[in-house]
């Protein structure tokens, strides 16, 4: 992308707030972005196995979620859910392999992509880069860790109150709070973030519903009592089976 461009500067203001670049120079944000070409991406676009590890993304506006499906029963996991700012194809960015993962669009996107190689020639002349890589790569693992321990020791209503928390600041006073990138995903999508399925999903949250603790209705979704889901997330007092 050339400096002139009409969306250079909305660009390089996305990456300045992103986690993983927001400690770089201006000079080297300015530098990912010349080399980079702007996608749109139609909502619901997925884009395969063997297609996620030939370029480096970084979203600019829009969600998107990687997964992996049992082809056999049609059970799906969502492993990450990204927002504006956030790169994906990291880990072949690393290692140059394609791995086992979907990747697939929730809204229209816009996006910043690269091919591979030149992003690893990129990691290259950066080196600074790698400071805020190794912790935002560490921050990616203990995600996993959390949801496999999720899915191995605790029940739903642990793991949906979890999910939720995830997503606001747990710190406010307010007993209010909207969760950030989740708030309008159908309770399917929630499902397949905490393994799992619609039915369950839609049950333990109209029961917290009726006990003041949430509001869903019409694909949204609000935290009313957030220490009360902050307790149900430690204690998980009704069970729900998965």
């Amino acid at each position: 992308m050339k400096p002139e461009s009409a969306f250079f500067s909305e660009s390089t203001r996305c990456l300045r707030q992103s986690p993983l670049f927001s400690g770089l120079a201006p000079s080297a944000i300015e530098d990912i972005v010349t080399r980079c070409r702007r996608e749109t991406w139609k909502r619901r676009r997925q884009l395969p196995m063997e297609e996620t590890w030939r370029r480096f993304h970084i979203l600019l506006s829009g969600r998107v979620r990687l997964s992996r499906s049992n082809p056999e029963n049609g059970r799906m996991i969502t492993l990450f859910l990204l927002g504006p700012g956030e790169p994906f194809c990291i880990f072949s960015l690393l290692d140059g392999k394609a791995h086992e993962v979907m990747l697939e669009t929730l809204d229209d996107v816009t996006l910043l992509s690269l091919p591979m190689s030149e992003a690893r020639q990129w990691l290259d002349e950066h080196p600074e880069f790698n400071r805020q890589l190794l912790p935002y790569l560490g921050g990616q693992m203990c995600s996993l860790a959390g949801l496999a321990s999720d899915l191995a020791l605790h029940d739903t209503e642990t793991r949906l109150a979890r999910l939720i928390l995830r997503h606001v600041d747990v710190n406010t006073k307010d007993q209010h709070a909207t969760p950030r990138l989740i708030n309008d995903l159908s309770h399917e999508f929630l499902a397949e973030m905490i393994g799992s399925v619609r039915v369950v999903v839609n049950r333990q949250l109209q029961h917290w519903k009726q006990e003041g603790i949430v509001d869903a209705h019409r694909g949204h979704l609000e935290v009313e009592a957030l220490q009360e889901l902050v307790r149900r997330a430690e204690e998980h007092p009704h069970k729900v089976s998965a």
